[in-house]
């Protein structure tokens, strides 16, 4: 009587072939990149998607100026949450990143220059020259007036703790707000071109809400 055999033709394994059971299997294994090729490779992917967070979510921001002064300093980096807007309110009291109410010169920049300008905002090395970062006092409708070096919001006088000790203000306004702009400020009274100069701003140029404080050391925290 002849042996069965299964689907492909062959007879069955025996069960009780111990030689059959230690037969290695063969696995093809794929060649992984030589280190030199590897390392640049991970550097792009990492450069990419530090780009891509600085452009939808968190952006790194240089504090260039002593505007936002004792609050932040020269040289200060802060990050930048870009969704800040779009998941909540915007309130007073919220230091904020937005476009330079001045405008900015057009440049023309070459691509290699435009990528390394992008990699170095992305990581905090640079500040984007159309960006200020100031902290909301005035909301869409309030009434917003400075006398005696104090900020009335409202005929009512705000208490501002973060304010730079000695800053002086000259007489202000009364100015109201427009529908859909915040009146801002900078935390150095004495040394800050805000809203006072160049009026309010509209929202949708805010970029983000500054939230944390990530260098130096020394100075981590939130705001």
């Amino acid at each position: 009587m002849s042996d069965h055999l299964d689907e492909v033709g062959s007879p069955p394994a025996d069960p009780f072939d111990e030689g059959a059971a230690t037969k290695p299997t063969r696995t093809k294994r794929k060649k992984s990149l030589p280190f030199w090729l590897e390392l640049p490779l991970l550097i792009l992917v990492a450069l990419v998607i530090a780009v891509v967070i600085k452009t939808f979510l968190v952006q790194a921001f240089w504090i260039p100026s002593s505007s936002m002064e004792d609050t932040l300093q020269v040289n200060d980096r802060v990050l930048v949450n870009k969704l800040a807007y779009r998941l909540g309110e915007l309130d007073r009291g919220h230091i904020v990143v937005f476009d330079d109410p001045r405008g900015t010169p057009a440049t023309n920049e070459g691509f290699l220059t435009a990528i390394t300008r992008n990699v170095a905002e992305a990581i905090g090395l640079s500040t984007p020259r159309s960006e200020f970062i100031k902290r909301v006092i005035g909301l869409p409708g309030d009434t917003i007036e400075v006398r005696d070096n104090g900020v009335i919001v409202n005929g009512q006088r705000l208490i501002e703790p973060y304010v730079k000790p000695g800053s002086r203000m000259p007489d202000f306004g009364p100015v109201t707000v427009p529908a859909g702009e915040v009146f801002v400020m900078g935390d150095n009274r004495s040394a800050s071109q805000d809203s006072r100069f160049f009026g309010a701003i509209p929202t949708e140029d805010i970029v983000g809400r500054a939230f944390l404080i990530i260098w130096p050391p020394g100075r981590w925290g939130g705001l």
